[in-house]
C-alpha cells in the first residue's frame, strides 16, 4: 500500500447522457502533512474528483486509497477520519451556529461533553462566540463560510478536503480562514484544497497539481512550477500558460 494519505490511481469518470468524459485516468497523491492545491479551470474535473473522494459519486474505474486503506472496503473508517468542506454552504440557515455544530457533531458520533468543548473552542477560534446563538441566515458570507469550515473540522479529521473555501468573502474573513487552515496543518491535518485563486494557492499550498482534460498536466511546489516555466513569475502565469486564456464555462 502507498504511504500517501490519499492515493488516486487511473481514476476515470464519464457522463454518457452528456457524452462527456470528465476524468481520463487521473493519478494523484496527497502526502501526510501537506497542503495540496488541486487547481484547474471549469470543467477540468476538480469537483468530480472531490465528489468521488467524498462518496457522493462513484468513479467508472481506477483505485483510491485513503489512510493506506482501499476506499471501497473501508468507507466507515474513512468517513470518521476525513472532513469535507463543500463549495456550497452546507449548514441549516434557520438554525443557530451552535445548533448546527451540535447536529453535525452528533452525526459524527461525538459525545456531548467533548462536543460542547469542541464547539466552544471553534467558535472562539473563528471569532464567532458572540454569535453562537444567532441564526446562520443572519450571518455575513464570511461568517457562513467559517461555520461551513467548522463543520468539516469538528471531529478533528486527519484529511480535510476543501472545495473553494474562501470564494466570495471579504478580506478579513478570508484571512481568518486561511490562518486557521495553516494552524490546522501545523497540528498534523493534511489538506486537499481546490481554488481558482492562484495567489492564495501560491502562498498557502506546499504542493500543487494542475488538472486539465481530466488528468494532471503539472505538479510540483509553487516555487518549483514557477522556476520550471521560463518567463513566469508567479503561479497564475504558470497556470494560464498550461491551461490557456480562453474562457471556460463548463461545470466539472
Amino acid at each position: 500500500m502507498s504511504s500517501a494519505i490519499l492515493n488516486i490511481e487511473k481514476l476515470t469518470k464519464s457522463y454518457p447522457d452528456l457524452n462527456k468524459q470528465v476524468l481520463t485516468g487521473l493519478c494523484l497523491k496527497v502526502e501526510k502533512g501537506e497542503i495540496y492545491g488541486f487547481l484547474g479551470p471549469n470543467g477540468a474535473g476538480k469537483t468530480t474528483t472531490v465528489n468521488i473522494i467524498s462518496g457522493l459519486l462513484k468513479g467508472d474505474s481506477g483505485q483510491i486509497e485513503m489512510f493506506g486503506r482501499p476506499y471501497n472496503e473501508n468507507r466507515n473508517y474513512i468517513k470518521h477520519h476525513m472532513g469535507l468542506v463543500p463549495q456550497n454552504i452546507a449548514v441549516f440557515p434557520e438554525l443557530t451556529a451552535y445548533e448546527n455544530l451540535k447536529i453535525f457533531g452528533a452525526i459524527y458520533g461525538m459525545e456531548n461533553k467533548a462536543l460542547k468543548s469542541r464547539i466552544d473552542e471553534l467558535l472562539e477560534l473563528f471569532g464567532l462566540m458572540n454569535f453562537k446563538n444567532k441564526k446562520v441566515a443572519s450571518f455575513s458570507g464570511g461568517m457562513k463560510r467559517s461555520v461551513n469550515l467548522m463543520v468539516g473540522i469538528l471531529h478533528k479529521p486527519d484529511l480535510l478536503i476543501l472545495d473553494e473555501p474562501t470564494v466570495g468573502i471579504d478580506v478579513q474573513s478570508k484571512m481568518v480562514i486561511l490562518e486557521n487552515l495553516k494552524s490546522l496543518n501545523k497540528e498534523g491535518v493534511s489538506i486537499l484544497y481546490t481554488s481558482h485563486d492562484m495567489e492564495e494557492a501560491q502562498h498557502l499550498c506546499t504542493r500543487v497539481g494542475i488538472i486539465d482534460g481530466g488528468k494532471l498536466v503539472a505538479e510540483d511546489t509553487p516555487s518549483g512550477l514557477i522556476a520550471a516555466h521560463e518567463g513566469c513569475d508567479d503561479l497564475e502565469s504558470v497556470y494560464l500558460r498550461l491551461t490557456g486564456r480562453k474562457l471556460r464555462n463548463m461545470e466539472d
